[in-house]
């Protein structure tokens, strides 16, 4: 434990939104897109941006593949599952227009990414990504934004269940967790707003959502008689989705990632193949990080990696344990450059990324799952940290 956080108080507060949210609308469109074209040409370069508007869906961007998709078929599929099956919900995928304007990938980009050798494969962009784990959460998650995906995750599965009928696709929460000696005591307060019928009633509709979301997925030792609950605290959320809000693509990295608890590098993450550094550095920010404090020698760790365009070795790697580490933090950054392999193409490899895996990303957060698909989130390089942090502790460099 840092000593600097000993009496330390404070409140930290994080969000989510549930698929049927029209930002997370576009950002499935994306993915399922990608995904439908990796699964044809696992080395398709993707890079696909989507809106949604009232009686609406836009897609645009480059795409180079020796795949073919239909368009219409993949976004009405997927407005279909989220739940926009009902033209009386003010947008569904029967009668929503779809607007294509998809071109092919630079030549300029696409000769910094290929080359002659697989493995000296460039960066897909410039750019600094960062992964983040704590060992407060068994997600190793923030426990803010572990919590409020599972109320969206809830309210959703609440919805397509049948269980609460009054439930539509767009939603909200927000988890304020105060913290003790950098630990978590207690939730302050949470917010949750559900799109719902015209004909429920406030009281009907808090009093469902209280017991059916936050009461079974919240654990009671985190809330008490103080823990605020705010439910629809406008009254009324009938107007949602699209047909309440634009959406766009990459607009909700926070949710995506930590909850604004560590940093982010600013590079949105759906609609891109894992060419694009942005998505596969992050994620493989994320592996470390979470690798390095499953190892027990953090209980926190924040990992920086940037990249040049087309140039396959990282810029830099940086390590930050905040005063956790078992090690200087510069011996856990260079005992990572050791272990992991950080050049774009090493990173697919070791993540396995070439697969169809990245609609189910698209919602509830990309990190703290578990899924057998997710191998950024497997502990499958603790021993190898946790000895070469080790052996170079004893070298002389860093005595």
């Amino acid at each position: 434990m840092n000593n600097n956080s000993k009496g330390r108080s404070f409140i930290f507060t994080s969000e989510s939104v549930t698929e049927g949210h029209p930002d997370k609308i576009c950002d499935k469109i994306s993915d399922s897109i990608l995904d439908a074209f990796i699964a044809q040409d696992k080395y398709s370069k993707v890079a696909l941006e989507t809106m949604v508007t009232t009686g609406l869906v836009a897609i645009a961007g480059e795409i180079n593949s020796g795949g073919s998709v239909n368009y219409q078929d993949i976004i009405r599929d997927v407005i279909k599952e989220i739940g926009y099956d009902d033209s009386s919900i003010g947008f569904d995928y029967k009668s929503c227009g779809i607007i294509a304007a998809v071109g092919k990938q630079s030549s300029d980009i696409r000769m910094g990414v290929e080359r002659e050798k697989d493995e000296d494969q460039g960066a897909g962009d410039q750019g600094l990504m960062f992964g983040y784990a704590s060992s407060e959460t068994e997600g190793f998650m923030p426990a803010p934004v572990y919590y409020a995906h599972k109320l969206t995750k809830r309210l959703s599965e609440v919805r397509k269940a049948g269980i609460l009928d009054f439930i539509r696709p767009d939603g909200k929460s927000q988890v304020s967790v105060r913290y003790v000696d950098d630990e978590p005591d207690k939730i302050t307060s949470i917010v949750l707003s559900t799109q719902h019928t015209e004909s429920v009633s406030q009281e009907r509709l808090k009093d469902a959502v209280i017991s059916e979301i936050i009461d079974k997925t919240i654990p009671a030792g985190l809330m008490d008689k103080d823990t605020k609950f705010f439910i629809n605290p406008t009254g009324r959320f009938v107007i949602g989705g699209p047909n309440g809000d634009t959406g766009l693509t990459g607009r909700k990295i926070i949710v995506d990632t930590y909850g604004g608890m560590g940093r982010h590098g600013g590079g949105a993450f759906s609609g891109k193949d894992p060419s694009k550094v942005d998505r596969s550095g992050s994620y493989m920010a994320r592996f470390i990080a979470k690798n390095v404090v499953g190892s027990g020698i953090a209980k926190k760790c924040e990992v920086q990696i940037a990249y040049a365009i087309g140039v396959a070795e990282p810029v830099s790697v940086m390590a930050n344990t905040f005063g956790t580490g078992a090690y200087p933090d510069g011996v856990i950054s260079d005992a990572i450059c050791k272990v992991f392999s950080l050049k774009p193409y090493g990173i697919v490899k070791m993540l396995d990324l070439l697969r169809p895996i990245y609609a189910k990303t698209s919602n509830y957060g990309h990190f703290g799952r578990f899924d057998e698909d997710f191998v950024w989130e497997k502990l499958i390089k603790i021993e190898e940290i946790k000895e070469e942090a080790l052996n170079l502790s004893k070298t002389k460099e860093f005595v």
